[in-house]
């Protein structure tokens, strides 16, 4: 292939296509809507900037145990990992009018939890690092994807131009297929039935909401509690603690509300209620936190639709073809929610890019 490959999202699974190309000698171009690197990835400090040893206000855990691919991604990167802490006993809180219970569980969390230390992002600072930076553009929005005999013509915009051009042999479209269907035009036009699986498919974190409470030392592990709680009263349903390998002590919380209601209540009303809840649940302590964060995931434009706003179904795969015969030569899905293994998930976006790469190195159909 003469012109390098492009790849569309520089998320964990567009960083990861990118590495697994270079490390085939492999030429490619990166494309990222975002100023940054990540996706979904958010690791981010106590200011709200970006941190050596933040705070995730996306994907939290993984499971070596169990991931096999993201394991050894994780072990090839040389990235260190720490146990969510699940010493203590559990808070449930029924419903309001009622107090809060505690609980003992008898039996260890299995498989164990792991973070990483520095956040999910050491994950996307470790990936990049290896990558030459020339390669990747940065704020660059895809519009348009047109396929003719030589390849792919992709159109996006950047802050500095209204339109610029690539052409390239094959594209992989490392985003949740519903956003690639809503900000991207195919010319021709894909087949009703990609179209209607893309629409149908939840893009992974898009409906949450989370918020953390930040303290000068995890005091609820002093009281016995390992910080996880489960309320159906609200507005935080699951509660864990956040406290990141350097100490810096930190509950975080799904917010229960809805997407459309979050934004009618606003984020600072939803910050106070969410730190009454805690204090109830964890005690006075709770009710002083040195600072708090908040990301609601469904009111970013680069990563949720409408139809994302309204939750959904948990992802499932199914085997079935992501696109349709007269683009699939040219054209790989590599989001999380198009992998075989834990769509959706960390471990969904290392299978998703790898199985594209297999398929772009081998000659082979990713589907």
């Amino acid at each position: 292939m003469s012109n390098p490959i492009l790849i569309v999202g520089g998320g964990l699974a567009g960083l990861t296509v990118a590495r697994r190309l270079y490390q085939a000698g492999l030429g490619f171009r990166l494309l990222e809507a975002r100023q940054r690197l990540g996706g979904r990835i958010l690791s981010v400090h106590a200011s709200g900037h970006d941190a050596k040893d933040g705070f995730d206000l996306g994907p939290s855990w993984f499971w070596p145990g169990t991931q096999p691919m993201l394991k050894t991604l994780v072990d090839e990167l040389g990235l260190a990992a720490f146990p969510q802490n699940s010493v203590g006993d559990i808070v449930v809180h029924r419903m309001s009018r009622e107090e809060p219970q505690r609980y003992r569980l008898s039996v260890q969390q299995a498989p164990q939890s792991m973070r990483f230390s520095g956040g999910s992002s050491a994950l996307i600072a470790a990936l990049a690092a290896d990558l030459p930076l020339d390669n990747i553009c940065l704020g660059a929005r895809v519009t348009h994807a047109t396929r003719d005999g030589q390849g792919i013509e992709v159109r996006f915009t950047t802050a500095a131009e209204p339109e610029e051009t690539v052409r390239a042999p094959h594209v992989v479209f490392a985003l949740p297929p519903r956003l690639l269907e809503a900000t991207v035009t195919f010319s021709p036009a894909l087949d009703a039935a990609t179209v209607e699986r893309w629409c149908a498919t939840p893009t992974w974190m898009a409906p949450h909401a989370k918020v953390f409470a930040l303290y000068d030392k995890p005091f609820w592990r002093e009281a016995g509690l390992c910080g996880t709680a489960q309320s159906m009263a609200g507005p935080l349903v699951e509660i864990h603690d956040a406290t990141t390998a350097s100490g810096q002590a930190a509950l975080f919380g799904f917010l229960g509300v809805p997407a459309e209601r979050r934004a009618t209540v606003g984020q600072e009303a939803l910050i106070a209620a969410s730190i009454q809840q805690l204090a109830r649940l964890f005690g006075p302590q709770a009710a002083s936190p040195i600072g708090t964060l908040f990301k609601d995931w469904a009111a970013d434009p680069l990563t949720a639709t409408q139809a994302d706003r309204l939750g959904g179904a948990p992802l499932v795969p199914t085997g079935q073809a992501w696109i349709d015969d007269g683009w699939r030569d040219r054209v790989s899905l590599a989001g999380s929610e198009t992998a075989q293994f834990e769509p959706g998930y960390l471990a969904g976006a290392v299978d998703a890019a790898e199985r594209a790469v297999t398929g772009l190195v081998t000659g082979t159909s990713t589907r």
